[in-house]
């Protein structure tokens, strides 16, 4: 009899932890994780353009907008500095984001984050530390979203491709991209190894000088769940052997042409 009643207390108190974990989640329509590259080929110049950008983007009308927009009208946003295999790091965590007086706040702080570290180019040891700060962050939303930024291919670690397959397993919805770069090789890499996901797409902007224009409408694409025009995006899996069949006839038919 008491191993049955200390059971049924053992149960109860289960119960009530859960609910209770359940009932203080904060609804929001996104939650963004922002991974930023500060491996050892961003110089201290770019480093600031890019905490810039971000901060310029927080401060925007239009992205404000946005957010105050959603069906809930506000966000969460987590901001993560990496480099190498075991250079992360948690800079702003999970913030709140449902006002205009809070998305200028957030501003404020991105601008005066002091660099962490610089190293290697560890995408995929970012991703995979990341999509793991989502569980149990207090906060419930339609969408989780991790939106990474590189200059470089990985140099170091996991494989993208392969966090990319544990994250989309395990609670992200979408990780999107943006290279500060002309580099073809980094493009393809992230198109083919990074993004993945509902509506994934990468940005390419082709230095940091005009990184604040582009990282202002990916934001904005990933709270709407809009592409931006100049993205490059994947086609959802329904639709690849749609996609692959097109690319088959274009093949041929400029292999005709060429004959």
């Amino acid at each position: 009899m008491k191993v049955v009643k200390l059971v049924f207390i053992t149960t109860m108190l289960m119960l009530i932890s859960v609910t209770s974990r359940a009932i203080e989640e904060i609804e929001v329509d996104t939650e963004l994780q922002l991974l930023l590259d500060v491996s050892g080929s961003v110089n201290s110049s770019e480093y600031q353009l890019q905490l810039d950008g971000y901060a310029s983007a927080f401060a925007s009308t239009d992205l404000q907008q946005a957010i105050l927009s959603g069906p809930i009208g506000s966000i969460v946003v987590q901001m993560i500095m990496w480099s190498g295999s075991s250079q992360q790091q948690v800079m702003i965590d999970w913030t709140l984001v449902d006002s205009v007086e809070s998305s200028n706040d957030l501003s404020s702080v991105i601008t005066s984050l002091a660099r962490p570290f610089a190293g290697f180019t560890a995408i995929g040891e970012a991703i995979n530390y990341g999509y793991t700060l989502f569980q149990g962050n207090g906060y419930q939303g339609s969408q989780n979203v991790v939106d990474i930024s590189g200059d470089g291919k990985n140099n170091s670690g996991m494989a993208p491709s392969d966090a990319r397959s544990i994250a989309l397993s395990n609670g992200v919805n979408t990780i999107n991209g943006i290279v500060i770069t002309q580099s073809q090789s980094v493009q393809d890499q992230y198109i083919e190894d990074v993004i993945g996901g509902d509506n994934a797409f990468m940005l390419a902007t082709s230095d940091y000088q005009t990184f604040e224009q582009a990282i202002n409408q990916k934001l904005i694409g990933e709270i709407t769940g809009t592409a931006p025009p100049d993205a490059v995006t994947i086609p959802e899996p329904a639709t690849l052997p749609f996609y692959a069949l097109g690319l088959l006839f274009l093949f041929r038919r400029a292999a005709t042409t060429e004959s």
